[in-house]
């Protein structure tokens, strides 16, 4: 499974992102979809998560604290893509953020994409 991200950019504090992950070699609603980041010097950190539910015909995600309330994920299963929708931006959201695909029962992600930098100015 080949995952590829954008949307990354310059924004500055307040606004608003949205990031696209498209998946190619496999499809989304028989992974885990995930989006993680990492910012110089710190350690990869969870952002959001697709969990599937009715066959892949449904999904909830669930969220790191830090972006609760401000970042939404969701997904065309037609498109094959996961989207995280990033609003009330805050520089302390900048790093590089990566989605990546987890196989049911595993506890860490098979695959990840290149990743798409973010930077949020104050």
């Amino acid at each position: 499974v080949q995952l590829q991200a954008s949307g990354g950019g310059l924004v500055q504090a307040g606004g608003s992102l949205r990031l696209s992950c498209v998946a190619s070699g496999g499809t989304i609603s028989n992974y885990i979809m995930g989006w993680f980041r990492q910012a110089p010097g710190k350690e990869h950190e969870f952002v959001a998560r697709i969990n599937w539910s009715g066959g892949g015909r449904l999904y909830y995600a669930d969220y790191a604290d830090s972006v609760k309330g401000r970042f939404t994920c969701s997904t065309n299963n037609a498109e094959n893509s996961v989207y995280l929708q990033m609003n009330r931006l805050k520089p302390e959201d900048t790093a590089k953020y990566y989605c990546a695909a987890r196989s049911p029962g595993r506890a860490m992600s098979d695959y990840w994409g290149q990743g798409t930098q973010v930077t949020v100015s104050s």
